[in-house]
């Protein structure tokens, strides 16, 4: 897949951190570290300044290596269960980028995290700039899961969830919650914005169930539809557009 580029001028400024995030180097807030250690250099002179505006023409290396930007690639994974949501893994267990590398020759990451044990919804990229979008705490983005208990669910549980319960890290609620099942109470699909790590585990945890399975059935606008479990696919136009856009919940 080829996407329309997003930035054609090249004399267009762009922010030094933007342009390494474009390029598949890091996400934005790792090219500011980047920046600040003193491992990025234009036309030759390191740059530890952040806010450090460049056009496309100037020459930007990266651990004294070459950088430009890459062609965009969007992937959309059915993550399964036992699989690690990262680049690469020391215990050399199944990481999401295994399942991937034929994909394409651009090194991608996955945006956000799923636990080793949940499955379901995880988008790939090597756009750094949507990437930050994504996940960056102050922009929550809609994520729907299906999740299977240890036992039945009190609907009380229910309305307290949605009403909002306590955590640890503070309070938490659901933007929505119900039986996935009428014939099965274990069963609960939820919808939550808030992007903190095990979020729906512990909310469970903390009312005395256990998550048996756990799938993200809807991210950022993404789903896992006519995709098999370790399968993906590439984006298409429309849905990186709408990605790009922030047109989605």
């Amino acid at each position: 897949m080829k996407y329309k580029e997003v930035l054609a001028d090249p004399n267009e400024p762009i922010r030094l951190n933007k342009f390494l995030a474009n390029s598949g180097v890091c996400s934005r807030r790792e090219a500011d570290e980047f920046i600040q250690a003193g491992v990025v250099s234009v036309n030759d002179v390191v740059i530890t300044e952040l806010g450090t505006k460049i056009t496309r023409q100037d020459k930007v290396t990266f651990r004294d290596r070459p950088v430009q930007i890459e062609s965009k690639v969007y992937i959309v994974l059915n993550k399964p269960k036992n699989c690690v949501t990262t680049s690469d893994d020391p215990q050399e267990r199944l990481t999401v980028m295994d399942l991937v590398k034929s994909a394409c020759k651009e090194r991608i990451y996955p945006v956000g995290r799923l636990d080793r044990n949940t499955t379901g919804v995880l988008l790939l990229t090597n756009d750094g700039d949507l990437a930050s979008k994504l996940t960056h705490p102050s922009l929550k983005k809609k994520k729907i899961y299906h999740v299977w208990l240890d036992k039945n669910v009190a609907i009380e549980d229910l309305e307290k969830i949605a009403n909002g319960i306590e955590l640890e890290d503070g309070e938490i609620h659901a933007d929505a919650i119900s039986y996935a099942s009428e014939m099965d109470k274990s069963q609960v699909g939820i919808e939550i914005h808030s992007g903190r790590n095990r979020i729906v585990r512990r909310i469970f945890e903390s009312l005395g169930y256990r998550v048996v399975k756990l799938d993200r059935v809807y991210f950022a606008g993404l789903t896992k539809k006519n995709l098999s479990r370790g399968k993906w696919r590439y984006l298409n136009e429309k849905e990186v557009n709408t990605l790009r856009m922030g047109a989605f919940e």
